[in-house]
């Protein structure tokens, strides 16, 4: 099922596929990020796992949007979740400016021991990508950033032996 939203946002969910594409603007990028959590939810993962995919997709849209499109048009961005029994897969494709030295950041949090005024506003969203996703890959094909994502549905404590 495919369906235009009148804000830019598409979403298709077939197949254990949910898509959502969007102009890369704050707006529908709140949308898209509303969409994918609601499709997310239908998808039968626990509660927290569901949270922890949000945070991550969350983070890393709201990098393309502020940091690929910095000082240029804003482009589309597509996300695609393909659900499986054991994992969940997400790419995340934008055509913005490459990550610098086209490698991700190493995902290092600021330090917060500093007076509550002085705090950073940023220099979480990488180390929260890279904690919460059991695995994360960048690449750069073709004029296109592509983030891979990868979540096991459960942790592997967890699974029957």
């Amino acid at each position: 099922m495919k369906r235009q939203g009148a804000n830019g946002v598409t979403v298709n969910c077939e197949d254990g596929r949910l898509e959502v594409a969007f102009p890369a603007v704050e707006a529908e990028a709140s949308r898209a990020i509303a969409s994918l959590h609601a499709g997310l939810s239908n998808l039968g993962l626990p509660g927290q796992k569901t949270a922890d995919i949000k945070i991550v997709l969350a983070e890393a849209i709201n990098n393309v949007v502020e940091h690929a499109y910095a000082e240029r048009a804003p482009g589309m961005v597509r996300v695609s979740v393909l659900d499986s029994k054991d994992y969940l897969e997400v790419q995340i494709t934008d055509t913005g400016h490459p990550l610098p030295g086209l490698k991700m950041p190493d995902g290092i949090p600021a330090s917060v021991e500093t007076d509550t005024s002085n705090l950073p506003e940023g220099g979480f969203g990488w180390f929260l990508i890279r904690t919460l996703a059991d695995e994360v890959r960048y690449d750069r094909r073709n004029g296109q950033n592509l983030l891979f994502l990868r979540f096991e549905r459960t942790k592997k404590a967890d699974r029957p032996q």
